[in-house]
């Protein structure tokens, strides 16, 4: 560092190279990206780099670890268990996707860059899982169907979860509005969660 520039808290320096990271790992995808470039958009040297983070490998674990808790978050902001289920599909909804629209280089990251390399691909399925867990509960806590059970609730998030990875795909790439995407797939999330339980094994005419 050159003299006379203030030296960083630990912390701090770290959540810088993450930033770095995720930006260039985003960019280029995991194979392309070096610690060369992660070093220059970070603004330190290598040897640096490496003494925080030992490996390439093990820096982009560190990134998967961070974004993902920043997204398991941003699911936990306004949930309200009171809330009606329709306003609680949207609540489910519009955070999930105002998360892609705000990070979406981490989104890149984690499901695209992550979910593309076969070493990394299993940190990603364990903090979908936890989202899938955590959908279902709030699907399961404004419902007032009766016979619905825990495994019509898990369907129901697994279904909701991909419908908005698939949407969140299109908001990263800047295809459609935020607003647009959260009305069109509240629409077909709520006309799902009014059949959560209800199972027509009834013969044809019945």
């Amino acid at each position: 560092m050159a003299g006379g520039t203030k030296r960083l808290p630990r912390a701090v320096r770290e959540q810088q190279m993450l930033d770095a990271a995720v930006k260039v790992f985003a960019a280029n995808g995991f194979p392309e990206t070096s610690m060369d470039a992660i070093a220059a958009e970070a603004k330190i040297s290598k040897p640096m780099l490496y003494l925080y983070y030992g490996s390439k490998e093990e820096l982009f674990s560190a990134c998967i670890a961070r974004e993902s808790a920043k997204f398991i978050d941003a699911m936990s902001v306004g949930f309200n268990p009171a809330l009606h289920q329709r306003e609680q599909a949207r609540t489910v909804v519009r955070e999930f996707l105002r998360f892609v629209h705000e990070n979406a280089e981490s989104w890149r990251v984690l499901y695209r860059v992550a979910v593309g390399t076969a070493s990394f691909s299993d940190l990603v399925r364990q903090s979908r899982r936890r989202v899938i867990e955590m959908v279902a509960d709030l699907i399961k806590q404004g419902t007032t169907v009766e016979g619905a059970t825990d495994v019509d609730f898990e369907i129901t998030a697994v279904a909701l979860v991909g419908a908005a990875e698939a949407v969140g795909d299109r908001i990263s790439e800047g295809d459609i509005s935020l607003e647009t995407a959260t009305d069109l797939l509240v629409g077909i999330v709520w006309r799902g969660l009014r059949g959560v339980g209800v199972h027509d094994d009834a013969p044809a005419g019945a």
